[in-house]
């Protein structure tokens, strides 16, 4: 004769007071039907557990995607209050002087980038003293040079900005620093009727800090409050 395991009395009244514990728990719940498999053998095709399995697999692949949005909410959220205290900085300066210095600054600390430039094209020379005053943030080209800059056909609208991982920076975008430039965040800019188009350059030393994979929107909403401040100093 063969007898069956019997539980504690402990452990039994434990299971009746709290069944729902049982139930909760995967490392018991799998143990349980294991055993019920083996109990009725191996010729016995037990739906039950196949549903379970399934159900299971759904459950981990749910929560692993709960997971995800969660995440990128955060990511989100924290990028969102990024760029919006660097617009609150932004606003700060009353004289063009400083608002360029605060941008190649504090701007540029808070957004957590390495380098930024703002590049105006002009007929002008860009040898005049008044560009040397306001230090290296701000830079002069020819008609022309922020399409070819960003490989876009001349007169056609292409997006607003551009993400995109370099192997070096360009010189005449950030001077000094373009060895160590490895991915950068291009921002075009309508400076208004009769102007010529400007450019805002984020560059970073992480080649992952900007990416074409990455969503636009913020820097896009940046690029807008940054053309208005920027029409309104030109005015």
């Amino acid at each position: 004769m063969s007898s069956s395991p019997k539980l504690e009395d402990t452990l039994r009244d434990a299971i009746i007071a709290k069944p729902d514990a049982v139930l909760d728990d995967k490392a018991v719940m799998k143990a349980l039907i294991a055993a019920n498999e083996r109990v009725m053998g191996g010729n016995i095709v037990d739906l039950r557990g196949i549903a379970m399995d399934r159900l299971e697999a759904r459950l981990d692949r749910l929560e692993d995607t709960h997971r995800s949005v969660i995440a990128a909410a955060y990511e989100n959220l924290a990028g969102t209050n990024l760029v919006h205290r660097a617009i609150l900085r932004m606003l700060d300066p009353m004289a063009f002087e400083t608002f360029l210095q605060d941008l190649g600054g504090d701007v540029a600390d808070i957004l957590r980038v390495d380098a930024i430039s703002l590049i105006l094209e002009t007929v002008q020379s860009a040898e005049t003293p008044a560009l040397e005053r306001l230090g290296g943030v701000l830079r002069v080209a020819e008609p022309g040079f922020i399409d070819d800059f960003l490989a876009a056909p001349r007169g056609r609208d292409k997006r607003q900005v551009t993400l995109r991982q370099v192997q070096a920076g360009n010189h005449r975008i950030y001077g000094d620093k373009a060895g160590w430039i490895r991915s950068e965040a291009c921002l075009k800019l309508d400076l208004g009727q009769g102007r010529l188009p400007g450019l805002l350059v984020l560059g970073a030393e992480d080649p992952h800090h900007f990416s074409p994979q990455q969503g636009t929107d913020l820097l896009a909403f940046f690029a807008g409050v940054f053309e208005r401040s920027m029409r309104h100093w030109l005015s």
